[in-house]
């Protein structure tokens, strides 16, 4: 079974806004095409055109059991009755979890505004995605998104799941720190490339990865994912393909970790389905 934890339904070409059921057929086809079972739909930090918000991305996949969404949240617009709305489609297994886009806005993930948002996933046992690690807009300040602030909010709130998105790349062993030292950090590997890997990097890539397993990262605490439009499904699963890991590990890694993690039921496939 393979879990695609990370993935957006945004537009990042402005000039070309497609339709929210055109982002999704597209999403489904190439799900399809490398037999992905499921994804989890990160929904931004604004809601523009071609940024559907929460609430459009959740009506929209009503009808597609195999897809689930996690809440992107805004800093600056942030008010914690909008928890409530949420709370309801969280009750539903409507939303799977909250994600905060440190480096992309000004904060760190300490920052008191968030406490509510950190109670209420608490409350709901929902985990929270942070981004880490560099930014896809040169505009973003990535001095927020280093993987050690999550330390922080792992320490200050331990009955919180947290997932530092992305490995923390390029800061990969801080990120490995942080996720050795906190049972309650999970991280994914996805967004570590614009595209398709190149061979060189895939090569330092999987050195890094397969290093972070040996030297004391729990596989039971990695996640797949791509940061699909921006990195190919393609190219992530024959990076998966090549690593030297055990079977077991694998399962874990590609699904089960998931499944765990954001209260999946591992019966929704788009694979499988209709069979």
């Amino acid at each position: 079974m393979i879990i695609d934890c990370h993935v957006h339904l945004n537009n990042y070409h402005e000039d070309t806004v497609e339709t929210i059921d055109a982002r999704l057929d597209e999403l489904e086809r190439t799900m399809r095409r490398h037999r992905v079972d499921q994804a989890l739909i990160l929904t931004s930090y604004k809601v523009t055109p071609g940024r559907p918000s929460t609430a459009r991305v959740v009506e929209a996949i009503r009808d597609r059991p195999y897809l689930n969404v996690v809440a992107g949240l805004n800093y600056h617009t942030f008010d914690p009755a909008e928890l409530v709305g949420l709370g309801q489609l969280v009750t539903e297994g409507r939303v799977r979890g909250l994600k905060l886009y440190p480096g992309y806005q000004p904060f760190y993930p300490a920052d008191p505004h968030w406490a509510p948002a950190y109670a209420f996933a608490a409350q709901h046992g929902i985990p929270v995605m942070i981004h880490s690690g560099d930014t896809y807009s040169p505009q973003g300040k990535v001095k927020y998104s280093h993987p050690l602030h999550v330390d922080d909010v792992a320490v200050d709130f331990p009955d919180v799941q947290f997932l530092i998105c992305h490995l923390g790349n390029p800061w990969i062993r801080d990120c490995m720190e942080v996720v050795y030292k906190n049972a309650n950090v999970h991280t994914d590997i996805s967004g570590l490339v614009l595209g398709d890997f190149s061979d060189r990097f895939e090569r330092y890539m999987r050195k890094q990865f397969q290093e972070m397993l040996l030297y004391g990262v729990e596989p039971s605490k990695v996640l797949y994912g791509t940061d699909w439009p921006i990195s190919s499904m393609e190219s992530y699963l024959a990076f998966m393909q090549e690593l030297a890991i055990p079977a077991n590990e694998r399962r874990g890694i590609m699904a089960d970790n998931a499944i765990k993690l954001f209260g999946l039921d591992a019966a929704n496939s788009l694979i499988t389905r209709g069979r």
